[in-house]
């Protein structure tokens, strides 16, 4: 068994300008590694929060010549630190389209790997706020596990904490930690984030941590913020409340197995028949 490491999760307040996103996650970055962090994550759209479908495609680049890439792989090395970086737009197609994704680099600065964001957030919220996120980006297809120093890591982002599913799939697959990096509107954040992320904690018995995006983005967009780090029980170890800046916990993997100890619920699944659907009379009237 690994021995417990630090984990810090950033807050971050992106906007639309590539170069200064990753100036200031730099900064927040480095003031992390200084306090001792083995293992820093950033929230989703680390390298630009732009709502303009045509601006993402032109600011989105390659991963080969992907600039925020190349400077946190750097980054990674210079500091000798795991780093999570929560997402970053790539281009992936000519539909001008754009993968949502997340990178783990490792201490060396190597990639150790990719996961695209596969539920795409395309509500109409009741404070009349409108997102499409299918528009601007692709959905990926599959789930991702990677293998860290301190155990197995699932690979999740934002919209995607509201499939349970997926969170299940990766924990009888191996995973002990779980990323969920996100850009959480302040109105559904208000309402769910710590719902949610507790409950994926408690069903999966890993540790759950969400390095999020806080305060007012270009277009007066407005996200909640509370990067949270989450043990197996649901107990909040962290939480980032709403200004940039940065979280850390001590993460002990011993808990993992010692929570699923008590609630074996991912040894327990049976097979059962799905229900016929029905409908509605009343709602089809």
């Amino acid at each position: 068994m690994a021995d417990p490491f630090k984990l810090a999760c950033l807050q971050l307040n992106s906007g639309a300008e590539v170069a200064e996103n990753i100036a200031h996650a730099t900064d927040w970055i480095i003031r992390a590694a200084e306090a001792g962090a083995d293992l820093i994550a950033t929230p989703e759209t680390t390298g630009m929060i732009e709502f303009r479908r045509r601006a993402a495609w032109d600011k989105a680049q390659i991963e080969s010549e992907h600039a925020a890439l190349s400077a946190f792989r750097e980054l990674a090395a210079k500091t000798g630190r795991w780093l999570l970086i929560g997402s970053l737009s790539v281009r992936v197609d000519d539909e001008e389209r754009i993968a949502n994704r997340s990178f783990l680099i490792d201490s060396s600065g190597t990639i150790a790997a990719r996961y695209d964001k596969i539920h795409m957030f395309d509500v109409d919220l009741p404070s009349g706020e409108s997102y499409r996120e299918s528009k601007t980006y692709r959905p990926g297809d599959s789930a991702v596990l990677v293998q860290t120093p301190w155990g197995v890591l699932g690979m999740t982002v934002c919209y995607d904490v509201r499939f349970p599913h997926l969170y299940r799939a990766l924990a009888k697959g191996g995973a002990r930690m779980i990323s969920v990096p996100a850009a959480f509107t302040k109105v559904t954040g208000e309402a769910h984030w710590h719902l949610l992320l507790r409950a994926r904690a408690v069903e999966t018995g890993c540790f759950v941590f969400a390095p999020a995006q806080c305060g007012v983005h270009p277009g007066e967009r407005r996200t909640f913020g509370h990067s949270l780090i989450i043990d197996p029980w649901g107990e909040v170890l962290a939480d980032g409340g709403d200004e940039p800046g940065f979280v850390m916990a001590e993460l002990d993997m011993a808990r993992v197995a010692e929570v699923r100890g008590r609630i074996p619920s991912l040894d327990h699944d049976r097979l059962y028949a799905a229900p016929t659907p029905l409908i509605d009379v009343e709602a089809a009237e």
